[in-house]
């Protein structure tokens, strides 16, 4: 269960260098440091008003670009607790999975969900509920295998205890 307070709105296509300008992701592999810029060309204040547990809700094609994983390294490590979007890019949505990161297709959601608004994301049921204005919407749940990853904070966590991947 994921409950916190949206922090930003983001239009459509927003790609990876928006998310995390490449002169960043060029000179540092410290995340906390990458942390520090994520967003900075849509607002440079952004990732100073994020708070442990914030949410980024997004339009269309979250993600697209560059399929580095700094971008929702990025994300992650500035405090967001996930980001709710109308559609991922493909290579965004699966490295986002992979280092833990929650990623919700919901476009409903997206569409009556303001900054400020207080929401509850049930990833295993698949249900966002909005707090603030009291309503709720329904979504795809994440397979078994995804959520799995996810549970253990990302692939590298499941495997270190597993010792093996969610496939073999």
């Amino acid at each position: 269960m994921i409950r916190g307070r949206v922090v930003a709105k983001l239009g459509d296509n927003i790609d990876t260098d928006m998310i995390i300008p490449f002169r960043y992701k060029a000179k540092t592999t410290d995340y906390y440091e990458l942390a520090k810029h994520v967003f900075e060309d849509l607002d440079p204040e952004l990732s100073k008003k994020i708070k442990p547990g914030d949410i980024v809700i997004a339009g269309k094609n979250f993600g697209m670009g560059s399929s580095r994983e700094q971008a929702p390294i990025a994300i992650k490590y500035s405090g967001v607790s996930a980001v709710i979007a109308k559609s991922f890019a493909r290579i965004f949505f699966r490295n986002s999975i992979n280092i833990g990161l929650p990623v919700i297709e919901a476009p409903e959601a997206v569409d009556k969900t303001e900054e400020g608004d207080e929401l509850e994301i049930d990833l295993e049921n698949g249900v966002i509920k909005n707090l603030t204005k009291g309503w709720e919407v329904k979504f795809k749940p994440y397979p078994k295998m995804l959520m799995d990853i996810m549970k253990e904070g990302g692939i590298y966590d499941y495997v270190k205890k597993h010792g093996k991947f969610p496939w073999e």
